[in-house]
């Protein structure tokens, strides 16, 4: 008999890695689950480790859940960026980082690029 919470989380896995890969273009997949040490959902972002949650009628659960596990996957994953996608009341998504994670997303983002002297956009 198929386990409905792990089908429901791998359906939501499979949504959110369209909706980014519709959103950026980049070939966006799930992470095959098993790995000893956990990187996250997806890949095919640029340096970010993705942490997907499915609750939408309890959203802050996912983000609590997300606050707990992510930074680990962070670390395992060895990426630059670490960010949760969580499903909301009404099928919608919302991307969720820990100000640690947004403070580096800012920094790079912010970095004046090496060659020309330009901040980076």
């Amino acid at each position: 008999m198929p386990n409905r919470s792990k089908t429901k989380g791998d359906n939501a896995e499979r949504e959110a890695a369209a909706l980014l890969k519709t959103l950026t273009g980049w070939p966006i997949h799930r992470i095959r689950a098993g790995a000893s040490r956990d990187t996250g959902d997806l890949y095919g972002l640029p340096q970010t480790c993705l942490q997907v949650k499915n609750r939408p009628k309890d959203p802050l659960r996912s983000i609590r859940e997300i606050d707990a596990e992510l930074p680990d996957q962070w670390t395992n994953s060895g990426c630059t960026f670490a960010a949760g996608m969580v499903r909301r009341p009404g099928g919608r998504w919302t991307v969720v980082m820990t100000p640690e994670m947004f403070v580096t997303l800012l920094r790079e983002a912010t970095r004046p690029e090496q060659d020309s002297g330009k901040v980076a956009v």
